[in-house]
């Protein structure tokens, strides 16, 4: 279950084995799930071995937990997986932006997804495209025996559709097996069902058959998110003018981000930045799901935004968010690394469904917080001012003076370059 409050006040002062102790108390985890964050507790060189070929080693990055996620009335505490800073930072304060119309609300797709089987060669396409529209209901059967156990689960082969496509090689008929996954990504299934009906659509065709291969264009499984963000929310003092003037230069932003497929390119990464880091928390194929994603934003229209940006009738920001959300919580990594099964359990979540609606939500967060900070301070700005850290370290500063030299350039202002930080840390050790 989601924890009973994502409220955390005053997380980020504490410690990384303190945060990690609050978080397990919280969310009921298991000490094996807490040591899977910790860095005794990474994948092992032999599971890696299993996972991928001519494993020589593992790779760390960083696990960040994102605040304030309230999501069809249940609270979410939300794990983030990236090197980026900031990234976490603004998702946790947007997040809480919307608490005062009750923060996200979702309305999300059954998990279908489709497999293409392309056939080639048909004498005549039309009645080839006939002929399976006119056997479909085999074919479903024939889908449907391959996986019983999805099948029980409520899941299954749903319809057919076919198409026929003019190329370079001459017509072909493309063939949609739409398939309910339920809480698996589908990959394996949709793939299986493929290649199991191939022979029977040859013979139904006359054609020859070439691809069978899931489409990551999975638009009979979109994951829909909405919140609304007060002027209130909007400003740093409550202060309802000033929030108005903030939705102003947001809704100014996300224009050219519709406009402009060079600025919606940009404003799409943003959106990303949280989605795959959420993704990669989470044990999912991020890239089946980025792919998806730019895909969609172009799909029958010029490349543009994932999200949509309006005022309503009080002068609130409405913000919505609509892509594809292939995942699942059936096999794949979720299943073998622990530190995904450990971010999985902090979600508290049992089905794809709810982790498709937090990455949603977190994706449309991560937009609003990009277009604030582009219509206020800038992005930069925000930025440096977490980076900075990472700049003395850079610098070679080591254990306190890491905090000690950034809090002091935050302090003074102004913009932060690398030999600044390498000024004040020789500074501090002068003293």
């Amino acid at each position: 279950m989601p924890v009973d409050s994502s409220r955390l006040e005053g997380f980020y002062k504490l410690s990384v084995s303190e945060r990690r102790e609050m978080l397990a108390n919280i969310a009921g985890l298991t000490p094996e799930q807490v040591e899977a964050w910790s860095s005794s507790g990474e994948l092992s060189e032999d599971a890696a071995d299993r996972m991928i070929e001519n494993v020589v080693g593992t790779y760390s990055l960083p696990i960040g937990v994102a605040t304030n996620f309230i999501i069809d009335g249940d609270h979410y505490l939300v794990p983030f997986v990236l090197e980026e800073p900031s990234v976490v930072a603004a998702a946790s304060n947007m997040a809480k932006r919307c608490h005062d119309r009750g923060g996200f609300t979702s309305n999300n797709d059954d998990p279908v997804m489709i497999g293409q089987i392309q056939v080639v060669e048909c004498d005549d396409p039309a009645s080839a495209m006939g002929e399976i529209i006119g056997n479909k209901q085999e074919l479903i059967d024939s889908c449907n025996e391959v996986d019983p156990i999805l099948v029980k689960f409520g899941g299954g082969c749903r319809d057919i559709e076919a198409r026929i496509i003019e190329t370079e090689s001459g017509p072909m008929v493309i063939v949609h097996i739409l398939v309910d996954c339920r809480d698996a990504m589908g990959a394996n299934a949709v793939n299986t069902m493929a290649e199991t009906i191939a022979p029977k659509i040859e013979g139904m065709t006359g054609g020859t058959v070439i691809l069978r291969i899931i489409s990551n264009l999975a638009v009979h499984r979109l994951a829909r998110v909405s919140a609304v963000f007060t002027p209130e929310e909007m400003s740093d003092k409550g202060d309802s003018t000033q929030g108005s003037e903030v939705i102003d230069g947001i809704l100014q932003a996300y224009h050219f981000a519709k406009a402009d497929p060079f600025r919606a390119t940009t404003h799409n990464k943003g959106i990303m930045n949280a989605i795959s880091a959420i993704a990669i928390a989470c044990g999912q194929d991020w890239r089946a799901i980025e792919s998806g994603a730019h895909s969609y934003a172009s799909h029958e229209r010029i490349y543009g935004s994932l999200t949509h940006w309006e005022r309503d009738e009080d002068g609130s920001l409405v913000g919505s968010i609509v892509l594809p959300m292939a995942v699942g919580l059936v096999g794949g990594a979720v299943r073998v690394h622990p530190a995904a099964q450990a971010n999985v359990a902090l979600l508290g979540i049992n089905t794809a469904d709810e982790l498709a609606k937090v990455m949603a939500a977190a994706g449309l967060v991560q937009n609003l917080g990009a277009l604030r900070a582009l219509a206020t301070v800038g992005i930069q700005a925000g930025h440096m001012k977490l980076h900075v850290r990472n700049m003395a370290v850079t610098a070679g500063a080591e254990g306190s003076e890491v905090d000690t030299v950034a809090a002091r350039l935050r302090a003074q202002g102004g913009r932060i370059t690398q030999k600044a930080v390498e000024e004040e840390l020789a500074k501090l050790r002068s003293e």
